[in-house]
């Protein structure tokens, strides 16, 4: 099990974001969560195993066919044991 925050840069939120985020988790089975914050990024606290993990960090890097992110931060973290996706 692998577990990240990631927290996204550029125009990504009013492009459906974080639905997209969680049709994407849900298809990976990633648990955790999505949100928008005030300075206009979205994050991401998210968890699961290796390879999913490591394909949805990559979807994040581009995101939906409106988004245009221009940086991505992850930082690692110990698994929390989360179920399901939920957008917050």
């Amino acid at each position: 099990m692998k577990a990240a925050t990631i927290r996204v840069y550029g125009r990504v939120q009013g492009v459906g974001f974080r639905y997209y985020t969680e049709r994407e988790a849900r298809m990976r089975g990633i648990s955790g969560y999505v949100q928008n914050k005030p300075d206009g990024s979205v994050y991401i606290e998210a968890e699961g195993e290796g390879e999913a993990m490591d394909a949805f960090i990559e979807w994040c890097r581009s995101g939906p066919p409106w988004a245009r992110v221009r940086n991505i931060e992850i930082v690692e973290l110990p698994p929390l044991g989360r179920m399901g996706f939920v957008v917050k």
